[in-house]
């Protein structure tokens, strides 16, 4: 479980001009890449991560600023935490219809990618591949606005300013969560929720509560009553936007991969208990012979 550090830096990447004009891509194609870097790398830290990102000559790069990051995460953490730089970059690539989102991090030590994935999904993103990164060891949550804002330009997509601010408290929420709970519970019991609201819709907070509750008995994750209560709030307010349930669910297949493999381990240690429980009878029948 990873803990926040002192040195968090937070970028959000919006949409200042930094290199090449920025057009829409309306008729963007499979491998279309765009760019998002922060405002305050210094030349070699921006030379360095566009070689790390394996960014071709002529790609569009848009400029994050600290003042956008503390725009979109000001409500869901301190200023202190947000810091004064804006450092983390990111790129974005079209995917072939039906792959769903893919995202891949360095230097990311507080927000998983199945996070990423599953706070894209919600914002309407799709079929895209995504690479988090910055020069040393950030946080992560403020990447989230850039990647989306790329996606929009990419996409000549716009994305309502509710869904986005509805994303950016998703994506804390659940890294917030996983300091609890741990990281991968946290990213799978989010899985399991968006899957089975995108089955069946609530129609009152009743039914969200219904949901996460199931969830995190599916899962045999144990949540505090306060705990419960924050997810249903995040989720009730989801409902009563406009975000398509079907396409989002649609999109997490990658992050569904993982809830697989965390399932797996569960029952693989479910196995593991049963064969304890197994020899230690096997130990008590014998010590009842000699009784």
């Amino acid at each position: 479980m990873k803990r926040i550090s002192k040195k968090i830096i937070l970028a959000v990447m919006m949409s200042c001009m930094l290199m090449l004009p920025i057009q829409a891509f309306a008729d963007a194609q499979v491998g279309d890449s765009i760019v998002t870097l922060g405002k305050n790398l210094t030349v070699a830290q921006k030379e360095q991560l566009l070689k790390e990102m394996n960014v071709p000559e002529g790609t569009n790069v848009i400029e994050v600023t600290n003042e956008e990051e503390h725009q979109y995460l000001g409500q869901y953490v301190s200023k202190a935490l947000i810091g004064t730089r804006a450092l983390s970059s990111s790129k974005i690539t079209i995917g072939k219809k039906g792959s769903g989102i893919i995202v891949k991090s360095h230097n990311i030590d507080w927000v998983s990618d199945e996070m990423f994935i599953n706070a894209l999904a919600t914002a309407g993103v799709k079929d895209a591949e995504v690479y988090v990164t910055a020069p040393m060891a950030v946080s992560g949550t403020a990447a989230l606005t850039g990647v989306i804002k790329a996606y929009e330009i990419t996409a000549d997509k716009k994305i309502p300013e509710e869904v986005k601010q509805a994303a950016n408290e998703e994506m804390v929420t659940t890294a917030k969560l996983g300091d609890q709970i741990g990281t991968d519970e946290a990213s799978a019991l989010m899985t399991q929720i968006k899957d089975e609201i995108s089955k069946n819709p609530p129609q009152n907070t009743e039914d969200v509560q219904s949901i996460v509750d199931q969830a995190s008995k599916d899962l045999n994750i144990e949540l505090t009553e306060a705990q419960k209560q924050s997810l249903t709030n995040l989720f009730d307010k989801l409902k009563d936007l406009n975000i398509n349930w079907n396409a989002v669910g649609d999109q997490l297949t990658n992050a569904k991969d993982k809830l697989t493999e965390f399932l797996s381990s569960e029952e693989g240690q479910g196995f593991l208990d049963k064969v304890k429980e197994f020899f230690v009878g096997i130990i008590d029948w014998f010590k009842s012979l000699f009784q």
